[in-house]
């Protein structure tokens, strides 16, 4: 008996010491952190993304990838598209830029300047129905403002459950019509914008705007002198046209599009001023010939430099059709009056109907543009608009009404097409510095108490930080 009630004694030590042993090692194993998930493999979990490639970056990691779209959201079963898009992932814990050129995605590693101030992940996408995010077939009829945006609302949903902080929307130009486009149908989404140089052509028909900023941009003595070679040009139009029709040979562009090559001619001739003032500085009007004594070939030299004779011949068409398509069905496109050309110019201003394969049908609609400005002008909300003085875009800015809240317009002086929050005047660019960073949800405590004390969080660097200014072509009517 007593032999029995030692082995039980002993079989029960025997199994609290198993049981004691267990329970340590599932508790060392439970203290042990799970190993966490590559980014990588978070992001490619979100149904409908896949890779193209991964390029190295010194501190970031940064993918070029690809969503599946509807290709119609309001109808989804009716087919998708593949969306290109970049992620340059600086962390998690940071907060992330959404950012649209409203063109093609650059696939270099790049950061736009909000992205630098608050040192966050930028997530760049593709426009719809630019090459290659583009359905096939295309139905042209789906590449609109709402359809680019519910783009971006439905990204922007996937990736939220992985960088959970606070995003900002930015871009310029067609970029920054086109954040503030996705704010004005999906105005929860994001924690603030910023739109650099963003058009507002609310009334397509009503473009005296353009001529008043041209009436008095610059100085007199730049503005004669532009005017002087433009219409030189015109003048000179049958030797010019000669050279127009060799440089066509020898590089193969055509012009089936346009029509032919007086009218591409024309067209290019026409862009120079707006061209110029875009690009330039009022400093590079010094390099501007005197149209009176300048040979053919540099009156040549400064067209081509400035307008680019290759824009409208089909090659040089062809990666904008989406950009015209829409300028001739919702954008709407400026036109200016040209004295200085009377009786020289055939054609004028010609419309976006006329760079646009006329296999693709195109309604203009005119309550696009204006149902956006009225949205801005009363329910803007963490909005910074900015513009540059001498950039023809301006012309016609966003305009903040009275019920709008912590909002702001500003213009950089002197700036052209390239305007940022850089370029401000100490106060403004203190300010947009940091509200940009109080929106974001970064902004140090020196800077919530004085925003004189607001500056970049990132450090600079010269190859992410450059930026790739889209050489746009000009909207016609």
């Amino acid at each position: 008996m007593r032999k029995t009630l030692g082995w039980l004694l002993s079989l029960v030590v025997l199994i609290g010491t198993m049981g004691a042993a267990g329970s340590t090692a599932q508790a060392a194993t439970a203290a042990q952190p799970a190993a966490a998930t590559d980014i990588k493999d978070q992001i490619l979990g979100i149904p409908g993304m896949s890779l193209i490639e991964e390029k190295p970056y010194p501190g970031y990691r940064f993918f070029v990838l690809n969503y599946e779209q509807p290709v119609d959201h309001r109808q989804p079963w009716k087919g998708t598209f593949k969306q290109r898009l970049t992620l340059l992932h600086k962390d998690v814990s940071r907060p992330s830029v959404f950012f649209t050129s409203g063109y093609n995605v650059s696939t270099s590693p790049r950061r736009s300047e909000p992205t630098t101030i608050v040192d966050g992940n930028q997530v760049s996408l593709e426009y719809r129905f630019f090459t290659p995010s583009r359905p096939d077939p295309a139905n042209w009829s789906n590449l609109d403002i709402w359809q680019a945006a519910s783009d971006q609302h439905r990204l922007f949903t996937a990736l939220k459950k992985i960088y959970k902080k606070n995003w900002l929307a930015t871009g310029a130009s067609k970029g920054g019509m086109t954040a503030t486009y996705y704010e004005r149908f999906y105005p929860r989404d994001m924690d603030g914008v910023v739109a650099y140089v963003a058009p507002n052509d609310v009334v397509n028909d009503e473009d005296s705007a353009y001529d008043r900023f041209f009436a008095k941009v610059g100085t007199k003595e730049c503005r004669d002198k532009l005017n002087a070679v433009q219409r030189e040009a015109l003048v000179r139009r049958e030797p010019l046209e000669a050279k127009y029709a060799v440089a066509a040979a020898e590089n193969g562009w055509t012009f089936t599009t346009v029509g032919d090559l007086d009218k591409a001619y024309e067209a290019v001739v026409l862009d120079y001023v707006w061209a110029f003032w875009q690009y330039s500085l009022l400093a590079d009007c010094a390099s501007i010939p005197a149209a009176a004594t300048a040979s053919d070939q540099q009156i040549w030299d400064s067209i081509d430099a400035i307008s680019g004779f290759s824009a409208y011949a089909d090659q040089g068409l062809e990666t904008y059709t989406p950009y015209y398509y829409q300028a001739g069905t919702q954008l709407g496109s400026p036109d200016i009056k040209l004295p200085h050309l009377k009786g020289l110019s055939r054609y004028g201003y010609q419309p976006p109907r006329n760079f646009v394969p006329r296999d693709i049908p195109m309604t203009f609609r005119p309550g696009a543009m204006a149902d956006v400005d009225k949205w801005v002008r009363d329910n803007a909300h963490q909005m910074l608009f900015v513009y540059g003085q001498n950039d023809p875009w301006g012309a016609e800015p966003f305009r903040l009404g009275y019920g709008v809240r912590d909002s702001y317009v500003m213009i950089a002086p002197g700036a052209n097409h390239g305007a940022n929050v850089a370029k401000l005047m100490g106060g403004e660019k203190a300010l947009a510095t940091a509200k940009i960073l109080q929106w974001a949800g970064v902004a140090p405590a020196a800077a919530l108490a004085d925003a004189g004390k607001a500056a970049p969080l990132a450090a600079p660097d010269a190859q992410l930080d450059q930026r790739d200014l889209e050489r746009e072509p000009q909207l016609r009517p």
